[in-house]
């Protein structure tokens, strides 16, 4: 009989955040997980910012996060699949990890059907018409030449300024609360997104305040949350899709 038959979604762990020490033992803490999870997953969901800053040299990669990559490395080769989606802190995911872990590289939201239920899944940024700053923010840190001239920087420092300009950007302000729903950039882009189509579940990170809302009678808006304060994530156990909390 196969019990492998639940869909895991989790999202913002920022390993490499705020200091080796932290993000460590929350690594520990999410490799834990993913260790408990492997015995009935079906599929796995990382939908973005796993980790605070990303950039793949061609020939130099980040240090740290062997015992996560050496997870997922375990978790591929059992032919479970897991999906990973870039976030605003690890868009410059290129060829390594993919080639090197077997993880499926999401660079935009997709579409998904499990067991007739409808998904909707992304990371969360820069959706909707919100954030005109950001946007163009990331438009110049998604082009090619962007990369190009930062991958001329040694590693030594190009990791330096990365790590600040995360650093600086996650703690200038703390995470507000949920503003309520018609301030919340996602919940407005997910009921824009019910007017052209259904969805049973729509899914994102990003915005790190774990939350259910009910949009229609037979659509839900989910905020994962995250890995920094909540450690919460959702589970598709093939009829609801809950949101829980690792403790």
């Amino acid at each position: 009989m196969n019990t492998k038959s639940k869909i895991y979604f989790a999202s913002d762990i920022h390993l490499g955040l705020p200091s080796y020490e932290e993000s460590l033992e929350r690594e520990k803490i999410f490799v834990k997980w993913l260790d408990e999870i492997k015995q009935d997953a079906k599929e796995i969901y990382l939908l973005g910012d796993i980790f605070d800053f990303w950039f793949e040299y061609k020939r130099v990669i980040p240090r740290g996060f062997t015992r996560f990559l050496g997870k997922i490395c375990e978790i591929t080769d059992s032919g479970i699949p897991v999906h990973f989606f870039i976030g605003n802190h690890d868009m410059w995911v290129f060829d390594y990890l993919p080639k090197e872990t077997g993880v499926i590289l999401h660079r935009e939201p997709i579409e998904k059907e499990f067991n007739n239920k409808k998904f909707f899944l992304g990371h969360g940024d820069g959706l909707g018409p919100f954030d005109t700053k950001y946007k163009i923010l990331k438009r110049i840190f998604a082009s090619k030449l962007c990369q190009w001239l930062f991958a001329r920087i040694h590693p030594n420092l190009g990791m330096w300024i990365a790590n600040k300009w995360s650093f600086n950007s996650r703690f200038s302000k703390e995470t507000p609360p949920f503003q309520g729903e018609e301030k919340e950039w996602l919940v407005l882009f997910s009921k824009e997104l019910l007017k052209k189509k259904h969805y049973d579940y729509i899914i994102f990170g990003h915005r790190h305040v774990p939350i259910v809302i009910k949009l229609q009678d037979n659509a839900r808006y989910i905020n994962i949350g995250d890995w920094l304060n909540h450690f919460s994530y959702g589970v598709f156990d093939g009829n609801t899709t809950e949101l829980k909390y690792y403790k």
